[in-house]
């Protein structure tokens, strides 16, 4: 198999929002470039991945540039690798680019947790595996900085899934393409009144209205609302 690495930092995480960097590496290649977004960025978003539009005001559209055209010639033959994958994949596709396999290594992390973890974000993950990169002047949001930690978490996860499994190497590439494909059961809450404790531990009604306000807004909630659904049929 071959990987692409990639991260995206966008203008927010709305429908209107779009893509202004991106982030990728490939056979040892390595490519991160600025855009100027069709859309204004978010004070949200600046306080993140702090990019601004003086930052970009200059910078070309994305759509038409040449890392447009190899992202495009890439999605034909590579798997894309990328934490919290739908959110990029969703960013690439508003710009016609479409990666058909894909390894969500949030996911992956997820469903390797053996209950030790209090959460599966990139940068937790980098200190809770003790993983040692040099970044230099990165700030740890920006997304050339995010595929280099990136890398590395796959790495282990692809390490501690055929661990876990049984399986070799290959096998679990093909593992984690089939678990990144389908809803994952998130084991803990990181926020409200029920922050820190597991999914298992909350009240039934509390767990059906979340539920419900969870489906008035579905879009980039499904492995939520497969959390949802799973613990309130087994109570």
């Amino acid at each position: 198999m071959k990987f692409v690495y990639l991260d995206v930092e966008a203008t927010g995480v709305g429908d209107e929002d779009r893509l202004l960097q991106v982030a990728y590496e490939y056979d040892g290649f390595r490519v991160n470039q600025w855009y100027k977004p069709p859309v204004a960025i978010s004070k949200e978003a600046m306080a993140i991945h702090h990019v601004t539009e003086v930052m970009v005001a200059d910078k070309p559209a994305f759509v038409g540039s040449p890392e447009h055209q190899e992202l495009l010639t890439l999605a034909d033959d590579y798997v894309l690798i990328a934490h919290n994958a739908k959110y990029d994949m969703g960013m690439l596709e508003k710009e016609g680019v479409v990666f058909p396999t894909y390894i969500c290594t949030l996911k992956v992390a997820r469903y390797v947790d053996d209950g030790s973890m209090s959460n599966h974000q990139l940068q937790y993950l980098r200190y809770f595996y003790d993983v040692t990169v040099d970044l230099g002047d990165l700030a740890p949001h920006d997304a050339l900085a995010d595929i280099i930690v990136l890398e590395e978490i796959f790495r282990i996860l692809h390490i501690n899934l055929a661990k876990k499994e049984g399986i070799t190497g290959i096998e679990a590439f093909k593992r984690m393409i089939e678990i990144s494909s389908q809803p994952s059961l998130i084991p803990k809450f990181t926020f409200g009144k029920h922050n820190g404790k597991t999914v298992a531990e909350v009240p039934p009604d509390y767990l059906e209205w979340l539920l419900k306000q969870k489906k008035l807004a579905p879009e980039g909630e499904e492995d939520w609302i497969h959390t949802l659904n799973y613990h309130l049929q087994n109570f």
